[in-house]
Order: structure tokens, then sequence, then C-alpha cells
């Protein structure tokens, strides 16, 4: 190997498909790898992302065939027969999915074919194949959704025009993405509309088969599910609103709120009514605190959806100042990269900050020694380490988290910027 990533922060691709069917209600993943891997993947992603393990299935709880030796010389087809007829027998959920794991991809077992024995049945099992090599976990969240399109979701009878999917936000990749989801829920929801999330609220497979009914998906990420986003436009007749950042405080949510208003046509009278109430609300508060932290020089260290967010509120609506922004996804097209700078650079309030995207660690580390001045670096928990050493404030809110719990909590929307601030104040 040429190239090691000191702390990379995610799993493998097969951690990513988890994530998603871990956090649909009822969904059973049926592992076809070797020992270790149901219990290294959901460490690695939802033990580092804010101590929340999943509910239904995870860890050594879910059904894995245990490749061994005889399975690499003799092929795994039996024993994993043997493992979905045992998830069936004890396991009673609405979906089973079986992800590969490295061997299985290596030697080339045929899960489809073995899951196609299973849905002539008339049992609900499908097949995505999953090699861990075959990248990282965020390529994960969209091979779940792919696999979903193609096993799941079916044609709309009619179209609801009420009805909005918002997709871009992973779960426990993104350690606030049940808070998140249930705020943005709450907004759409005082605009009249029915939210699938298909993560929170119990929502399950059933969800996820009807949202082509949908008259919108809103994906919030600067560049994640390009592809799925088109699938759905295509073949389910779905348009997209992509929203580049998480939505953090009052510009960003009031911008996205707008939005999706123009997208779905909406009473414009009623999503004035909603952004000036919801921004009441919020300004009420700051007005008893602002000021309080307006001497901080911040650097940001986080996923590119939260990079974006963060740094603008902070800059735009609590006037901070920004130095530096580093994002930590693995960026491949130049025109996602192009995307993020311009919404991290494009501040209304200060001098734009410098961005760097780095995934390695030590990178991170020694970029932010080349800045002087910061005061607050909020980041991950591995972040805490060169907050230390540099004497500065360190906010941990962006994955790897390991060292707080997060439920339902969210520094995004409206409500979820007065905790932020709540937080860094009582973290001076």
């Amino acid at each position: 190997m040429s190239i090691v990533t000191e702390n990379p922060r995610g799993t493998c691709v097969l951690g990513g498909v988890n994530n998603v069917l871990s956090a649909i209600s009822r969904v059973c993943p049926i592992y076809h790898s070797g020992p270790g891997c149901c219990m290294q993947t959901t460490a690695g992603e939802a033990g580092q992302a804010g101590l929340r393990a999943p509910f239904f299935l995870s860890s050594v709880s879910t059904p894995c065939s245990n490749m061994l030796e005889r399975e690499v010389v003799f092929g795994g087809e039996s024993k994993l027969r043997d493992e979905i007829d045992g998830a069936l027998e004890i396991i009673d959920a609405d979906a089973y999915f079986i992800l590969t794991g490295c061997t299985a991809g290596i030697i080339g077992d045929d899960i489809a074919s073995v899951t196609q024995e299973y849905r002539g049945r008339g049992l609900p099992v499908y097949p995505i194949t999953t090699p861990g090599f075959a990248g990282d976990s965020l390529l994960g969240y969209e091979t779940a959704f792919q696999a979903l399109l193609d096993h799941i979701v079916e044609p709309a009878v009619e179209k609801d025009g009420s009805l909005v999917n918002i997709l871009g936000i992973v779960p426990y990749h993104d350690p606030q993405w049940a808070g998140t989801l249930e705020e943005l829920s709450r907004i759409f929801r005082r605009l009249g509309l029915r939210v699938n999330t298909f993560f929170t609220e119990d929502q399950g497979i059933e969800h996820v088969r009807s949202s082509a009914s949908a008259a919108l998906n809103i994906i919030v990420s600067p560049w994640l599910l390009k592809g799925v986003a088109e699938r759905y436009r295509e073949q389910f007749g779905v348009p997209y609103l992509r929203f580049p950042a998480l939505p953090v405080g009052v510009s960003l949510t009031s911008a996205l709120v707008r939005q999706v208003g123009d997208a779905l046509g909406l009473d414009g009278s009623l999503v004035e009514r909603v952004v000036y109430e919801e921004e009441k609300y919020v300004y009420n508060y700051y007005e008893s605190i602002i000021g309080g932290l307006s001497w901080k020089r911040f650097a940001v260290v986080a996923d590119a959806s939260a990079a974006v967010g963060v740094t603008r509120f902070l800059a735009n609506d609590y006037s901070f100042t920004p130095v530096v922004t580093i994002v930590t996804d693995p960026m491949y097209r130049d025109e996602d990269r192009e995307r993020i700078t311009e919404q991290i650079t494009s501040l209304e309030y200060a001098k734009a900050p410098d961005v760097h995207f780095l995934s390695d660690h030590y990178d991170i580390r020694e970029k932010l020694r080349e800045y002087d001045g910061i005061t607050l670096l909020v980041g991950s928990s591995l972040e805490q380490e060169i907050a230390l050493e540099l004497g500065i404030q360190c906010h941990v809110m962006a994955f790897p988290v390991s060292d707080r719990l997060f439920l339902n909590r969210t520094y995004s929307g409206y409500r979820g910027s007065l905790t932020l601030v709540e937080d860094l104040f009582n973290n001076l």
C-alpha cells in the first residue's frame, strides 16, 4: 500500500451501507463476510457518532455468515443460505439485505442469484454488493440508496404535492443526523408539508417504497447523491433541490425554506410568515447574548456539509472571524470542490477563510499549526489534541465524536443554532 491515511474519518463502503439500513425501522442487514465485519463497521461508524447505537440490529447481533478458509476455497453461497434461513426464522423484519464483505467480493459469490431464490418464494431478501475495498462509508450511503431504488422504490400511482423526501444527511456519519432531520421536519410541516426522512419517527421500508410519490427531493449536501437524485428524476419523475450546506442558523435556514417554497409553488405569504415567526423566535434569544462571544477567530474541521454550514453561520450570523476551513471528505470531482469552496468563501460580513481539502489527520494537524491567532476550533474529537497544544477552545460536533452523547441534539435549523451558541458559551 503506497498511501496510508492516519485516522480516516469513516469506515469502508460496507459500513456506510450498514449506517443506512440500521437507521431504517425494521430492516435487517445480513453480512456475507468474514468474522468481525459486523462489529468493526458498527464500532467504526455508530460507535464514533456520539455514542448512540443502532436500535434494531447492530454489531455482534447482526446476522453474519462468518466466512473462513473453507468458504474462500469452495465458495460461501451454501453458508449464506443457512444464515438467511436463520435470520428469517428468528428476526421479524420487513426487509432483509445481503451485504458482501471483502472476502465474498474477492471470490465472487453470486449473492444476486441466492436472493432471487428467496424472492421467488415471496420473501423480501435483496442483494447489495458492498466489498469494503470498493470505497469509503460515504460511497456506502450512495450505494444503499441505489439498491433501494433497484429493489424497493415503486412508481407512484399518483403524485402527492405535499410530500417531500429529505436526503443527504448520513445516519451516524453525521453525529447529529436524528436531531437535524427532526428539526427540518418540524419546519417543513409548518409549510403544510409531509416529510419522508426514512430514518426518524419509526419510518420504515414502506416510506422508502412510496417515496416516488413525493413532489420534491430535498438534498441537504453540497455533493452527495448526484446519481441517486438523477435516477429519482428520470425514472420516477421526482425533481430535486440541492441545498449545499447544513442549514445552521437563520440565514441558511430561511434560504432553504424559501427555496423549497419556490420549488413547490407554495403560498408566498405562508412561507414568509413561517420565516418571520421562526426568525423572531431566534432573534429574541440572540438579543440576550449577542456580543458575548464575538471576539472569536475560528477554524472549522468537518465534512463538507457541516464545514459550509458552520462557517457561514459563525461568520454571517454571529460575527465571528473565520481563519481556515478544512473539509475532511475525500473529494473526487472538481465541480464539487469548486461548489464547496464558493459556499465557504462567499461570505457577507467577513473576509473569506482559507479552504483546504484534507482527509489525513496528520496533514490536518500540520495545516492548523500554520495559522496564528485562532481562538476557537470547531471539529471532531480528533482535534482536541491540537487544540490543547495550541491552547485554544475546541468544540466537538463533527465525526468522529467519541466523548459526547448525541441523541436528538442538533445545531441545524432555527432552534439548533441556539443550542450551538449555548454549547460554545458553556465550553469557554
